[in-house]
């Protein structure tokens, strides 16, 4: 049995004759009729297999062979413990958002969550400064960058709410970000239409620090296709003097490259 296909036994069958008149040595004769116990079968002189032998179906190899890598599969992985239950848990955060609950992989954007901080407040209450450093956006040469992206996308809208109490204004960090990591069009643009009417109607002010000539020329071809209330609240800072001058800058996070 040391091939790869089982050892086929061939048994030698008795000479018995099958005519089917009734002469003698022939099973329909008077005396086979008659004495059926008589037909001489010598049960010794059959080729048979020994006890070393045996019939081997030809898939049992297969199906010992999957049983054993099924146990050795099972007996391979390792016991899920209440802790990484937990571990795992918190890799994915559940939202609400627009009404429909959507899950953050937050394992994916672990190195991009700083793209989006809360920089105090200002004036009187709790008009809020939210800072978005385009910097700390992925490179669009990830295999996943669209994933990456989508996820993003869920955790800067949900981090948004819950920022936001009143009033608000977005400062957008645009210096030092090469133009592989800045964000397409379609993705700003699915990001305004899908914050909550609420955040739209409190944004009082969207200022652009370090504007480009890619960012001034998008903004310049979308504007007949955006609000004139939304246009109307887009400021260009070119110094970080004169973002000082506008708003108080104790708790805005200002990356080191900027």
């Amino acid at each position: 049995l040391n091939g790869s296909h089982p050892r086929r036994i061939k048994l030698t069958a008795p000479n018995i004759n099958l005519s089917l008149d009734q002469s003698e040595g022939s099973i329909l004769s008077d005396d086979n009729l008659d004495t059926p116990d008589e037909i001489d079968i010598n049960v010794d002189d059959l080729d048979t297999p020994d006890e070393a032998d045996s019939f081997e179906y030809t898939g049992q190899e297969e199906q010992t062979a999957t049983k054993d890598a099924s146990q050795e599969e099972s007996e391979s992985i390792p016991e899920y413990t209440a802790e990484q239950e937990r571990e795992d848990n918190r890799l994915w955060r559940t939202v609400v958002i627009g009404e429909q609950e959507q899950r953050i992989d937050m394992k994916v954007i672990e190195p991009y969550k700083k793209v989006i901080s809360h920089g105090g407040y200002y004036g009187d209450g709790l008009n809020a400064i939210i800072v978005f450093a385009a910097c700390f956006l992925p490179d669009s040469s990830r295999t996943d960058y669209n994933y990456v992206m989508e996820n993003l996308f869920l955790y800067v809208i949900s981090t948004l709410e819950l920022m936001v109490a009143e009033d608000y204004m977005i400062v957008y960090l645009n210096g030092a970000t090469p133009r592989r990591r800045m964000p397409g069009l379609g993705w700003m643009k699915k990001c305004y239409q899908m914050i909550d009417r609420r955040l739209r109607k409190n944004l009082k002010s969207f200022i652009i620090v370090h504007p480009s000539w890619f960012i001034r020329t998008i903004l310049a071809v979308t504007r007949p296709f955006i609000s004139s209330k939304f246009s109307s609240k887009i400021q260009y800072v070119n110094t970080l003097a004169e973002l000082r001058e506008m708003i108080p800058m104790e708790y805005v996070h200002i990356p080191d490259s900027i």
